[in-house]
């Protein structure tokens, strides 16, 4: 037996790296990560008077696929929302299912978030059974899992099986949004109305931090469709929208495209949250049955 040899393994089994060589770390989010000041607001973002902007990824390397890369050095954010911090607009594009188009056969939805340089944020897909989706149709409970780049879960929209009607007052539409799934960081409330679409953004603690006022007339064939995204003083400071997508691809799906604007220095929370309301606004006026209108004027 040598006694030179050392009963501990070599650090490297096949050799030191090179120098200069940066080893790989596994990219992943641990599911109960504490955020330190949670639930404080996040505030270090870009645009905030006297913060430094977050530290941004290396130069010369792109994510692959034309994903944007994540910004580095953001303190107190949950896990993957990193991308919103350097974000005031997202762009929904609905993926075409030619099976529902052909059809009528209902098909869990599909979903692209991209910024506005066209690279993507996010991945979101409908996690429904067959029987849900084509019983239900456009009022079906949901939960929607939205993914990143690493496939990890990085948000959970959850929506129950609730009315939209003016006539049920008690039983509207409300959306939960959790990240890391499992940690709720805001809600969406529909708010009884007889005319224009309501709704009530809330915080993890219930407090409305944001309204979300609709038009009358949610008809796609109008035009662009723009629900208003207002302060708690009552100035508007964004917009959800229904965009124009082309005759071909409004009458005979019902994939759509969807932008939605919110200030830059807002918590990622909330923008998580709306990001969630442009979903269930999606559902509830814009989701054909059998790619059939459904659509109706007011809330009736």
């Amino acid at each position: 037996m040598d006694n030179n040899k050392s009963a501990n393994p070599a650090p490297y089994p096949s050799g030191p790296p090179a120098p200069g060589m940066v080893m790989p770390q596994p990219q992943q989010y641990a599911p109960a990560q504490p955020y330190g000041g949670y639930p404080a607001p996040v505030m270090v973002q870009p645009g905030m008077p006297g913060q430094p902007p977050p530290q941004a990824a290396p130069a010369g390397a792109p994510q692959a696929g034309g994903w944007m890369s994540i910004p580095q050095g953001i303190p107190n954010c949950p896990p993957g929302l990193e991308y919103l911090t350097s974000i005031d607009q997202l762009l929904v594009h609905q993926k075409v299912e030619l099976l529902e188009a052909f059809t009528g056969f209902e098909t869990a939805n599909k979903y692209t978030v991209k910024n506005t340089l066209g690279q993507k944020v996010y991945w979101a897909v409908e996690d429904t059974d067959c029987c849900t989706r084509n019983c239900c149709g456009p009022a079906r409970p949901f939960d929607m899992k939205v993914l990143d780049y690493y496939q990890n879960e990085v948000l959970h929209f959850n929506r129950p099986l609730r009315c939209s009607s003016c006539c049920f007052p008690c039983c509207l539409q409300t959306l939960e949004v959790s990240a890391p799934p499992g940690n709720v960081i805001g809600t969406v409330e529909q708010n009884w109305s007889i005319f224009t679409p309501q709704f009530s953004i809330k915080d993890q603690s219930g407090n409305t931090v944001l309204r979300i006022e609709g038009p009358f007339c949610t008809f796609s064939i109008c035009g662009d469709v723009e629900f208003k995204v207002v302060a708690t003083n009552g100035n508007q400071v964004g917009k959800i929208s229904k965009q124009w997508s082309g005759f071909a691809r409004e009458a005979f799906t019902d994939s759509d495209h969807f932008g939605i604007n919110f200030p830059m220095d807002l918590d990622v929370r909330v923008k998580a949250t709306l990001l969630g309301c442009l979903f269930l606004i999606d559902y509830m006026f814009f989701e054909k049955s059998g790619n059939k209108e459904q659509d109706r004027p007011g809330m009736f």
